[in-house]
């Protein structure tokens, strides 16, 4: 890894700042996985499954925007890197998992078996996500399988378009003078 600003950092420095980077997406994922079990998912189904949806998808794309030039402006930019898809990805899985136990809560004919609970949901979202697919829970409504289809299309896009994004940033941190960079050069 190279630092941009300054020396290179050692051996020491190098696996701090990487570890930090680390426990910093670890954090941010105990949160989101605290905060989807704890919040009131069960009102929202009483919300258009669009605006459920929409308001996840815009939450996605503005913390992905502030990943990005979060990226940019690092000191660290491939730690940051990290961190941000450590961040990011669980975001999308747990928006994900949030719209199905939603959608599941508005109507059990909407999978094959009722995602009765938040981890059903989270579980058949990792599922889709990976690929593995079981089979044990399948979309049968119409709208359920829009939405399966749609989070396949939005897993590839986060595996290959968010990835690519992140990494194109990493690089233009890398190229920009020591002067742009407006971020705590210490914390990162």
């Amino acid at each position: 890894m190279t630092n941009t600003i300054g020396p290179p950092l050692s051996s020491v420095e190098r696996r701090r700042v990487i570890i930090g980077g680390l426990l910093r997406g670890g954090a941010f994922t105990v949160l989101l996985t605290v905060l989807y079990f704890v919040s009131p998912l069960d009102r929202a189904s009483r919300l258009p499954l669009g605006v459920v949806l929409t308001t996840g998808l815009v939450v996605l794309a503005a913390v992905t925007t502030f990943q990005v030039r979060a990226i940019v402006r690092a000191a660290h930019p491939a730690v940051r890197a990290v961190e941000a898809l450590s961040i990011t990805v669980p975001l999308f899985l747990f928006l994900v998992a949030a719209t199905y136990f939603v959608l599941s809560a508005s109507g059990a004919a909407n999978f094959s078996s009722a995602l009765q609970t938040r981890l059903d949901a989270l579980y058949f979202t990792v599922t889709v996500f990976s690929t593995v697919g079981f089979g044990d829970i399948t979309a049968t409504s119409q709208t359920a399988r829009g939405l399966v289809t749609l989070q396949m299309i939005l897993d590839l896009i986060i595996i290959g378009a968010v990835v690519r994004v992140f990494v194109a940033a990493v690089k233009v941190a890398r190229n920009s003078t020591p002067t742009s960079k407006t971020e705590d050069r210490n914390e990162r």
